[in-house]
Formats: structure tokens, C-alpha cells, sequence
């Protein structure tokens, strides 16, 4: 049998994408996951979201949210055609509100930081809110209104890239790797979020957040069209419409490792969502569950050559961002593959910021 010219670890977004890149530009790709989709995607509400998550201190990893989020809607168009499938992308843009006078000047600091990036964030009175959304509470003290912020939805994307790889030419091997050494190829690359710890020794750690999904009564869409992104009385909290009538309400993020949902954090969730959607309070309660982001000590994620393996890939660590980042992702390590050369946006994502990497992928 044929060698494969590379071996995908792992099936969630970023995986299948680089597959899907990899596979149309003429490699013989394989992708090795029992379960593909099964891991953060799953939970993950699908934020397209480079202005709201920039945040002090990250203002490398900002760049690249803004240059993958930019590529979204041709990546989202060449997808739907690929895969003759909608992935629920929509572009109203995202409203960032704080409920309380404290919750306001909070936000207030973030979005003059943001500004200050010349990110496009227009700050809006609560009547400017109000005209946009009817449906935020009379409570809420201000906000401001992120035009380039989109949404996708990821239980809708993954099968998408699933079909366009497949399509493709790519092949799937639904069996776990445990050690990089059970897979031939020319080149490996792992994208397989949490599990690439073990795999690689990379230091990525399991984050778990915990989310709810609601549905508005009689199966209509919900009372509000942007993402919502708010601060209330302290808790900060983020709801998704989709068109389907689903509303994705989120989430936490606890330094644990277990996907156990807990009363307190739904109760958290449920209260500062309704603070801000009082109509909320008539939506059927669908869903609870917890996931884990794959997380890096300095929340950014890990996109290269392992050190002294240039024939092993890292595409992992994406925190937040995983879904924002696929299209960047998946060009700039099919690019690598392809040429051996890292694209410039790759500057300072590299695994070689992190000393010493357990070398687990060797046999013992």
C-alpha cells in the first residue's frame, strides 16, 4: 500500500481543514480519529470573534485572529460549494454590553485597549443598543458594536469539512494513536487538541468550559439577531442565535480536566443570560455539557515543526479560538508541508518558545 504523503492526528475543525488543504492541492492525506468532531467543537459555540477576544497582553495572537477571521467568507463559501452543505455562518456582527455602571467601566477598559488596535469597535448608548436589539434588558448601561465578528456553527462545520476532505480524496482511519510511531507518512501533523500532550509532550492542557444551549418556544427564531457578548454584574457571559431557533449560552472556563456539568455553573450561566435577554426566561432549557480546550501557558497556540522533527506538524493549543483560526490554520501548515517554509504569520507560534518538549513520540 501506498504511503500516505501526510497523516492528519485528530478530526475536529482544525484537523479536517488541513486535511480538506492538504487533499485539494494533490497529497495523499489520511486522517486517524475514532471519533472525529468528538472533542472542543462539539461544545463550542462558534464565535467568530478577533475584536471581542483581543485581550492586553496578546497583541501577537490578535493579529492572527484578525488576518484567519478575515479569510472566513471565502473559506465559508468554498466550503458550502465543496460540501454541498450550510455551516450556519452569519454576519450580523457582535454587540458587547455591560449590564451594571461596574460591568461598563470594565468593558470600557477592553474595548479603548481594542481601539487603540484600531479594531473596529463603536461604542453605542443604550438606545443606540436598544435600537439594534429590542429584545436587551432596560437595565443594561451601554455597549459597543463589533461589525467583523461573526458566527459559524461548529456541529454544522464539522461534518461540512468531513464530506469536502472525503471529497477530496482523503482517507480516514477511525482508530486511536496512541504513539506518533504507529503512523507512516511522510509528514504527521497533529491536530488533536488535548490529546497532542500526550503525543508530542507539548505543554497543552485541558480547559474545560461549560455551555447550555436553549431554544425558543414554537421552534421560531430567536428574539435577537447579533452575538451577544456581556459582562453581568460581573459574570462574563456570551449568547449565539441561531437561525434554527438554538441559542448557545456560554461559558465558563475552569482550570480542571473533568466534562462533569455542575448546578452552579448552569445556574451562573442561566442568571446573567437572562440579566441581559429577559426573553430567555420562556426558552426551553435543550442542553448542559462541558468540554476542554486545548490550552498553552500563554493561551496561543502551537502551529509547526516539532524541535528536531521537522517531519511532525503541531497544529494544537487553540484555546478560544480554535474555530476562528481553521482557515489559517489549515493554509499555513499546507503551505509547510507543501514548500518546508513557514508563512511570516507563523512568527512566535512555533513549538520552540516552549523549552524542552518531552520527546513521547519515540518508542520506549
Amino acid at each position: 500500500m501506498t504511503r500516505a504523503d501526510v497523516a492528519v492526528v485528530g478530526a475536529g475543525p482544525i484537523g479536517l481543514a488541513i486535511a480538506w488543504r492538504c487533499a485539494t492541492r494533490g497529497l495523499r492525506v489520511e486522517v486517524h480519529d475514532p471519533t472525529p468532531g468528538s472533542g472542543a467543537s462539539a461544545v463550542a459555540a462558534g464565535m467568530l470573534s478577533p475584536v471581542a477576544e483581543a485581550y492586553f497582553g496578546e497583541r501577537r495572537l490578535t493579529e492572527l485572529l484578525v488576518a484567519s477571521a478575515a479569510r472566513w467568507p471565502a473559506f465559508a463559501a468554498e466550503l458550502t460549494d465543496a460540501s454541498d452543505a450550510t455551516i450556519g455562518y452569519r454576519t450580523e456582527g457582535t454587540l458587547m454590553v455591560g449590564l451594571t455602571g461596574d460591568d461598563l467601566a470594565e468593558a470600557r477598559r477592553l474595548w479603548a485597549y481594542q481601539q487603540g488596535l484600531d479594531l473596529p469597535v463603536t461604542a453605542l448608548r443604550p438606545t443606540e443598543l436598544r435600537d439594534r436589539e429590542p429584545a436587551l434588558a432596560p437595565r443594561v448601561r451601554g455597549g459597543a458594536f463589533a461589525p467583523t465578528d461573526h458566527q459559524v456553527d461548529p456541529r454544522r462545520l464539522v461534518p461540512a469539512l468531513r464530506t469536502a476532505a472525503r471529497r477530496a480524496g482523503a482517507a480516514f482511519v477511525p482508530r486511536p494513536v496512541r504513539r506518533l510511531s504507529e503512523v507512516e507518512a511522510g509528514v504527521t501533523v497533529v491536530a488533536a487538541g488535548c490529546g497532542a500532550a500526550a503525543l508530542t509532550g507539548l505543554p497543552v492542557r485541558p480547559v474545560k468550559g461549560q455551555i447550555l444551549r436553549l431554544r425558543a418556544p414554537g421552534g421560531v427564531a430567536p428574539g435577537f439577531r447579533h452575538v451577544i457578548r456581556g459582562y453581568a454584574d460581573g459574570e462574563h457571559v456570551y449568547l449565539v442565535p441561531r437561525a434554527d431557533g438554538e441559542v448557545v449560552l456560554g461559558a465558563t472556563v475552569e482550570e480542571r480536566s473533568d466534562t462533569t456539568v455542575t448546578a452552579g455553573a448552569v445556574q451562573r450561566l442561566l442568571r446573567a443570560g437572562v440579566d441581559l435577554l429577559p426573553e430567555l426566561t420562556e426558552y426551553d432549557l435543550v442542553e448542559a455539557v462541558a468540554g476542554l480546550r486545548p490550552g498553552t501557558p500563554d493561551n496561543a497556540p502551537i502551529l509547526g515543526p516539532l524541535p528536531g522533527r521537522p517531519d511532525v506538524l503541531a497544529a494544537t493549543g487553540h484555546h478560544r479560538h480554535g474555530i476562528v483560526l481553521t482557515p489559517v490554520t489549515a493554509e499555513a501548515i499546507t503551505e509547510l508541508v507543501l514548500t518546508g517554509t513557514p508563512d511570516p504569520l507563523l512568527t512566535g507560534f512555533g513549538a520552540d518558545r516552549f523549552a524542552g518538549p518531552r520527546s513521547s513520540f519515540e518508542e520506549e
